[in-house]
């Protein structure tokens, strides 16, 4: 799969994981629009785009779950965690901690752990 295709796959991964986010605490505060996803949507991106560069720098494909999946989804959590708790000047909650984490990890590795195993999806990498 090119590199350009995972990392557009990836995108919209974290783009899926900030929607439920935000579906999840949609309050009166923080509505769900177009902004507040896009808000939670940025610094897990970039998280995950600095996971990609990571697997360049290291020369390995960001497609396998072994070790570029896995390097961008940490990249992703940690940066996106990251960026939160300087945002809020605070660390997260340790369950915000252990969702986001879980979540997207199932985002990211699942959709690489589909395409391997699904027949129709494997002959188009």
């Amino acid at each position: 799969m090119s590199p350009s295709r995972v990392l557009i796959a990836d995108a919209v991964a974290i783009l899926a994981f900030a929607i439920f986010a935000r579906l999840a605490h949609n309050t009166p505060d923080a509505p769900f629009t177009v902004l507040t996803v896009l808000g939670t949507f940025w610094p897990f991106l970039l998280g995950g785009i600095a996971g990609h560069a990571i697997c360049l720098g290291l020369k390995k494909p960001a497609f396998p779950v072994v070790p570029g999946g896995i390097i961008v989804w940490l990249s992703t959590a940690v940066a996106g965690l990251g960026i939160w708790a300087l945002r809020h000047g605070e660390m997260p909650h340790w369950s915000f901690i252990i969702v986001a984490t879980v979540m997207s990890g199932l985002l990211l590795l699942g959709w690489r752990i589909a395409v391997r195993l699904l027949p129709g999806m494997r002959a188009r990498q």
